[in-house]
């Protein structure tokens, strides 16, 4: 499996099984993440962290503090797409694998802006890999 972007009609293909989502909460301007896995059914979401609490972002009751981040587990079902929103006020979207960060304009080669970028499991070929 890889997970493909998909950002104003161009494909990025990312050779990955999974990964980290990170941002920083335009508010609070607390960092937050969230680790994918990449399977035939869509993207799960494994487990979620926040480095904080405030407007829009408090842990769940099941949320433990470690290392400085409150963890936890979400229930729910693997999506068929993750679609993400950049206000353009607390920062890009990092995406994390294997050690290494890179914003979304980091990964197409631009700014990305405002736009909405869409994520989701994808099957190769493509030939504009990243």
């Amino acid at each position: 499996m890889s997970l493909c972007l998909t950002y104003l009609g161009v494909v990025k293909t990312l050779s990955i099984a999974a990964f980290t989502l990170a941002w920083t909460h335009s508010i609070e301007k607390t960092d937050w993440q969230e680790d994918w896995r990449v399977t035939p059914k869509g993207l799960e979401l494994v487990q979620a962290r926040v480095k904080g609490f405030g407007a829009g972002m408090e842990p769940p009751p099941e949320a433990r503090l470690v290392d400085g981040w409150f963890q936890w587990r979400p229930a729910r079902a693997a999506m068929p797409e993750l679609v993400l929103a950049n206000s353009g006020a607390a920062g890009e979207w990092r995406l994390c694998s294997e050690g290494h960060c890179r914003t979304l304009s980091e990964i197409f080669g631009h700014r990305v802006a405002a736009n909405v970028i869409k994520m989701s499991a994808c099957n190769p070929p493509y030939d504009n890999k990243s």
